[in-house]
């Protein structure tokens, strides 16, 4: 080879090493993509907290803003814009709930038929339950409640089974109709194949002077907790006073309900709702009916023109008892609330709403049959009244860490009421029994009430903790009839207590944890330990949970 061709060939070589020793190892290319990876999860931590602030700040600015009322003698005032709300009317301290938010459409201009119109949203909500008993019988003096659905408890009532459960899905519809209503349809699909509408109804967006109507089906705005779905609760059940005093839904009733916000600088909030009156446990209704029996009798047979039995050779005969129960037919509507809620200004960490609301049925019926033919009925009317309060102390750290609530209600309950208990006689006649040799015929008061008291903490970031203590039936004068007295017997109080934890992943996610200790007056007299594990996942458009 020749000098420069030599020379050429060791300038290549000396380059190519040079290259090589400039490109980085795979060790480095891993440590160089770690670091990008540690940089952008601490931007998503920033985004996050910023996120977080801005949404504090918009909080803060909302319950600081004081309501001016302009008062110009002798000038009249311009007529206010229509403004497009953000569904029903919401106390300060209300959970901005799914149901409350109708969407509001494109650049403002609302129209039907966009893309946004309805927005939808599904809430799904799973359980896992345990218990150290089997079977646990329900309250003393609540054993006519129905427990056919998923929305209470789970020591025996509730609908919520050991072991796994998929306790409800919720798809949500919302939407603003146009300039004066907004629409909410909620469908709850109880495990996979109980579908109910929950909700169904309308409400007004631009009355003037504070006024709102809403009409359709809806849950009733008494108390505080009534109004909340599943995914709004802080707890994985339902408090016992909703669920023994108004039904394993609540106050959930199809009527008219109207509301008036006051121009003061208090956040004062009126309404009175006129409602159908169908709910178990203050307007449970039957109407007038026939109670039906079918018997065999072995040689007996129905005359066709005296209608009497007579003696037959062929053997039993198929024959139907019929008589009415002599219940009081009450049309529509039957039952009326009203409620009213107070939020004083107490600055910018601090804030608390007390209300007070209750309601009187036109009639409370029930119907209880038995194997041997006799038939019970109760007829009568109900009345209920209650008291709520909500502290909320907000520690204006991130996601909820140092944040403080506190809620209690108390509701009172009495359903006044003729009892009968009756069996047929004479081939076709409901005759009253007579257990204590007296007919088993007589009136009386059931007086009844139930409270509870909680407490939340934010542990941690997207940590929260609480705790719950519930009595039912401090005052237990129940509707079981004593027949051999002819008077309606007294029951003891039932008692739970829950402890709960809960972590929130994102916006949209939740898991909790709950222990309850239930002391409850039954037959049994037995106390039991209960452990709960929930998820709450939301899919699709709808209110961010609250932190």
């Amino acid at each position: 080879m020749t000098k420069p061709g030599a020379a050429l060939l060791a300038l290549a070589l000396l380059t190519a090493g040079a290259q090589a020793a400039n490109e980085p190892s795979l060790t480095q290319l891993m440590e160089q993509l770690e670091r990008l990876e540690q940089r952008d999860q601490e931007r998503q931590r920033q985004l996050e907290a910023l996120q977080q602030e801005l949404r504090d700040a918009r909080q803060a600015q909302a319950r600081t803003q004081e309501t001016v009322t302009e008062r110009v003698v002798g000038e009249r005032r311009p007529a206010a814009p229509v403004e497009v709300s953000q569904g029903p009317q919401r106390a300060p301290l209300d959970r901005e709930s799914y149901r409350t938010r109708a969407r509001a459409l494109g650049d403002g201009a609302v129209t039907s038929g966009t893309a946004f119109n309805p927005a939808v949203s599904v809430i799904m909500d799973g359980v896992y339950a345990a218990q150290s008993r089997r079977e646990i019988e329900s309250p003393e003096g609540f054993e006519g409640h129905d427990h056919g659905h998923g929305h209470g408890g789970h020591d025996g009532h509730g609908g919520i089974e050991r072991g796994f459960n998929l306790r409800e899905t919720e798809i949500t519809f919302t939407a603003s109709i146009d300039n004066y209503f907004d629409a909410l349809v909620m469908l709850g699909v109880e495990g996979v194949s109980n579908v109910e509408i929950e909700e169904a109804y309308l409400v007004t967006n631009s009355l003037p002077a504070g006024w709102q109507v809403k009409f359709g089906r809806f849950l009733s705005d008494i108390g505080y907790i009534n109004k909340q779905h599943l995914h709004d609760w802080d707890f994985a059940d339902r408090t016992l006073v909703n669920e023994f005093l108004f039904g394993d839904h609540g106050l959930q009733e199809t009527g008219v309900q109207v509301s008036w916000v006051a121009p003061t600088e208090t956040y004062t909030r009126f309404g009175i709702e006129v409602l159908q009156g169908e709910t178990s446990g203050v307007a449970q209704y039957e109407g007038d009916e026939e109670f039906t029996l079918v018997t065999l009798l072995p040689d007996f047979a129905i005359d066709p023109v005296t209608g009497q039995p007579v003696p037959v050779a062929s053997g039993p005969n198929r024959i139907r008892w019929r008589d009415d129960l002599g219940l009081r037919n009450k049309s529509g509507p039957r039952l009326f609330t009203g409620f009213v809620t107070i939020a004083p200004d107490l600055g910018h960490d601090h804030a608390i709403q007390l209300g007070a609301s209750g309601g009187f049925s036109r009639a409370w019926q029930n119907v209880v049959t038995h194997s041997s033919g006799r038939v019970e009925t109760w007829d009568g009317d109900a009345w209920f009244a209650g008291v709520d309060a909500v502290y909320k102390y907000d520690a204006g750290r991130s996601f909820g860490a140092g944040n403080v609530v506190l809620q209690g209600e108390y509701f009172y309950r009495e359903i006044d009421a003729d009892y009968v208990s009756r069996s047929f006689s004479n081939f076709g006649t409901l005759t009253p029994t007579a257990a204590g040799g007296v007919a088993d015929v007589f009136s009386g008061t059931a007086k009844q009430d139930s409270f509870y008291v909680q407490g939340l903490y934010g542990i941690a970031p997207r940590w929260q903790a609480g705790l719950r203590t519930e009595g039912l039936g401090l005052r237990n004068r129940t509707l079981e009839p004593d027949r051999a007295d002819n008077a309606f017997e007294r029951a003891g109080t039932s008692w739970r207590h829950s402890g709960v934890l809960t972590f929130r992943p994102t916006e949209f996610s939740m898991l909790r944890a709950q222990l309850n200790y239930s002391d409850f007056d039954t037959d049994e007299h037995g106390s039991v330990w209960s452990f709960l594990l929930q998820y709450n996942m939301s899919l699709g458009v709808h209110g961010a949970h609250s932190f």
